[in-house]
């Protein structure tokens, strides 16, 4: 066995990790990592000590155009970042608010499954995840209300959170299950002193550009000489031919097969800090971030530090 894959409940993630690396395998696996921050600070721990390459899928980072946008800002073409809106709306719980008979309770909603939090760790992850990725930026501290609006929910389906980014940047983030109408609906804007971007994620082939000039522009994905190395080659197709979901998500493999095959060959794990795929440390974050927010929901102080 070359490596596996965890896409079962969160609640078995750290013992099958743990099995598997522990064995000399190499591992990818879901979101949330684990149940609890002190877990995912044990799979870290587990993940080091074993010399074995490990990936965790956020998978929306796989996309080009989001590989593009992390270049913009890192390229310092936004000038300074004042400002970070980032939101995962989705309407797939709210069959539940309108007491449709059928509809099924998902796993997710089960915290002996789940853990601590539905919503946020199912998807306000993936926009904390995404808003890092793309800036470079840790949370700082944050002001969260979360709520469960379908009856009898043991955890949140529903959250908003102001944040404070390190450097002095300001922003929002939100995530939302019960959003009726809305389908998956991922996407971030970044305004810099200079330029803004928004990037989408149900029409994840195009970037956004907004210029204070009025000339604003679209990138397109499939087009070399305008775009990063990155989008380049997490590119597959020309322009007008449509990269998706899919294709994201084979990028996020590809990244942690160069891992493997490092592994394979003998050789250390590369220990890249600009890891072009989510590592341990991306799933300790994670968790620090629903522990954070959670916290934050259920205190009256205005803000709340970011757990490290």
């Amino acid at each position: 066995i070359d490596f596996v894959t965890i896409v079962t409940p969160n609640s078995t993630h750290l013992e099958i990790a743990k099995a598997f690396l522990e064995a000399g395998v190499n591992v990818m696996c879901e979101k949330p990592m684990t149940m609890d921050l002190a877990s995912a600070r044990e799979l870290r721990d587990i993940v080091k000590k074993s010399g074995r390459a490990f990936a965790l899928n956020h998978n929306y980072t796989g996309y080009p155009m989001v590989k593009q946008a992390k270049h913009m800002v890192r390229q310092g073409e936004l000038g300074k970042v004042n400002k970070i809106v980032v939101e995962y709306p989705q309407g797939w719980l709210s069959g539940f608010l309108r007491g449709e008979e059928g509809a099924i309770r998902p796993w997710r909603m089960d915290p002996k499954l789940s853990g601590a939090s539905c919503c946020m760790g199912d998807i306000g992850t993936h926009a904390e995840n995404l808003a890092r990725y793309v800036t470079g930026l840790e949370i700082e501290e944050l002001c969260a209300d979360v709520s469960a609006f379908i009856p009898d929910n043991k955890l949140d389906d529903d959250g908003n959170v102001l944040v404070h980014w390190k450097g002095g940047v300001r922003g929002v983030l939100f995530a939302s299950q019960i959003s009726t109408g809305e389908e998956n609906g991922l996407n971030i804007r970044v305004y810099g002193t200079e330029l803004g971007i928004r990037w989408f994620q149900e029409n994840p082939n195009y970037l956004y550009v907004k210029d204070p000039s009025g000339f604003n522009k679209v990138l397109s994905r499939g087009n070399p000489q305008v775009l990063c190395e990155a989008a380049n080659k997490g590119s597959r197709l020309p322009f007008g031919h449509p990269d998706g979901f899919i294709e994201a998500v084979a990028n996020i493999y590809l990244a942690f097969f160069d891992d493997v095959r490092a592994v394979l060959d003998g050789k250390p794990v590369p220990r890249n800090p600009d890891s072009d795929h989510p590592t341990v440390d991306d799933g300790v974050v994670g968790m620090a971030f629903i522990e954070t927010v959670l916290e934050s929901a259920g205190s009256r102080a205005k803000w709340t530090r970011m757990k490290a």
